[in-house]
């Protein structure tokens, strides 16, 4: 957890990578110059999963008379069970050597529940083991076979209307990735353009400096998704982005360098993974959403005659002014009211927004100093929760001008914003708090978010519940 104000940096090395530096997430709101489509696009529809379906059916019909002969109640309960176990959708490039595994393993499990029931229900009619080795050989080459047709079907399709893309980043990066792409026309993507600030001399798409060259790009090639390739991209270009989304692109961040993410999306060798910038919730976040509410409402009213005690205590033994209040910075950038108890009185507004710890301040009389190693002095921020500006499980928010300095410094710390902030986190937990190197912070709070799930959540909490039973201070 963050300290009220901020001065020395803390431990961690800035690293230099050729790139410009990021500031501030702006607010939400259109990009400067770029104006929205006046009609949003319709969303291309997703790939139909018909042609597969229908593939995994004709393959199950075609097996199960010739294992099990006309035994219409096994034909049906086959191909019931193929369909409840087929694989996960693939990935538009998928082909069925990829599949393969998965779907050998989905038709072994359907002829083993279905044998299992027939010998349950009718032990004398029961399916030998050579039935199930033929039903089993027979539906795998069937199923095999209708699949690769689709494949080749939908591979063709791609290679004749490949899907335009726009490139935002750094200029050499973006061209680099670019010719990759267009090197592997398989993908199914063709770049279009690059969207950099300055062109780099050696241009082998157009450079668009302007919104409205993207505009008239985005209209004029039909383009339906972007490419980020530096992680600073979703700060300096996040309102571009958001209207690119908002008009029906796609947009990915795609690593330039390095296979570092853990995705099974790839896009022609680059690791690749989709970015939510608001066009779509994120799977679970309402479940997030009813969490915060259900348990920073429930704490409130339990912590009631304790938040009491403290505040008067506070007010008897350090004078007025209990309640701390300090601009942080949430998801997408947006500024919001951080609530805290006050455990030091800042000098003026500069100390408050620039100073980095005070967690050995001599100034700090011993209930406030109390109020900081035991955490109290955080739990106003459940009205924050309970507001929406944050969520129990997230990144620690900071102020605007640290947002500023550690943009620029520490690669993906940025990033942090995609996610709505915390009160807790993974990188707390993993003892992350007060004077601790940034990097590492951001490194945790980003695996944290590329990782998300309800049950991560609940796990954070009740082990930083455990952390305040022994708590340190921050």
């Amino acid at each position: 957890m963050t300290a009220d104000s901020t001065v020395p940096m803390p431990v961690g090395q800035p690293r230099d990578h050729g790139f410009p530096p990021v500031s501030v997430m702006p607010p939400r709101g259109a990009a400067p110059g770029f104006r929205y489509p006046v009609r949003r696009r319709p969303r291309p529809r997703p790939v139909s999963p018909v042609p597969l379906l229908t593939a995994d059916t004709a393959a199950a019909l075609l097996a199960a008379p010739v294992a099990t002969g006309a035994r219409p109640l096994l034909i049906a309960g086959l191909v019931t069970a193929s369909l409840l176990l087929r694989p996960r959708p693939p990935r538009p490039t998928t082909g069925v050597l990829d599949e393969l595994p998965a779907v050998c393993g989905r038709v072994a499990v359907a002829w083993l529940v279905l044998a299992a029931a027939v010998a349950a229900h009718a032990p004398h009619r029961a399916l030998s083991w050579r039935a199930l080795l033929l039903g089993f050989l027979l539906q795998c080459a069937a199923g095999c076979a209708g699949r690769a047709l689709v494949h080749r079907r939908r591979t063709a399709a791609l290679l004749r209307r490949p899907r335009a893309a726009l490139v935002v980043g750094p200029a050499a990066t973006a061209q680099r990735v670019a010719a990759g792409v267009l090197r592997h026309p398989r993908c199914g993507v063709r770049p279009v353009g690059i969207v950099a600030p300055d062109p780099d001399g050696t241009e082998q798409l157009p450079v668009l400096a302007t919104g409205a060259e993207v505009q008239r790009a985005l209209i004029q090639n039909g383009v339906r998704d972007v490419l980020t390739v530096h992680p600073s991209v979703r700060s300096q270009r996040a309102p571009l982005l958001r209207a690119l989304a908002e008009s029906g692109c796609t947009v990915w961040e795609v690593d330039a360098d390095s296979p570092a993410y853990a995705s099974r999306d790839q896009l022609a060798g680059y690791a690749c993974r989709r970015l939510d910038l608001g066009s779509a919730r994120r799977p679970g976040g309402a479940g997030k959403r009813l969490l915060d509410i259900a348990v920073s409402g429930t704490l409130l009213l339990l912590v009631s005659p304790l938040l009491l005690v403290c505040a008067v205590v506070l007010r008897l033994t350090d004078g007025p002014g209990v309640v701390f209040r300090q601009e942080r910075i949430g998801k997408d950038g947006r500024p919001f009211t951080l609530l805290k108890f006050r455990t030091h009185r800042p000098v003026d507004e500069h100390e408050s927004a620039t100073r980095w710890s005070v967690a050995d301040e001599v100034r700090m009389s011993w209930f406030c100093r109390f109020l900081r190693r035991s955490s109290l002095d955080e739990l106003l921020q459940l009205w924050n929760v309970l507001r929406g500006d944050m969520s129990l499980v997230g990144p620690r928010p900071e102020r605007p001008y640290f947002v500023a300095k550690f943009s620029q410094t520490y690669p993906g710390y940025a990033a942090r914003h995609r996610m709505q902030t915390g009160i807790t986190g993974l990188a707390q937990i993993q003892g992350l708090r007060g004077d601790t190197s940034i990097e590492d912070r951001a490194r945790f709070d980003n695996a944290y978010i590329d990782n998300w799930s309800l049950w991560q959540d609940v796990c954070i909490l009740l082990r930083t519940a455990v952390q305040l039973v022994r708590p340190t201070g921050s």
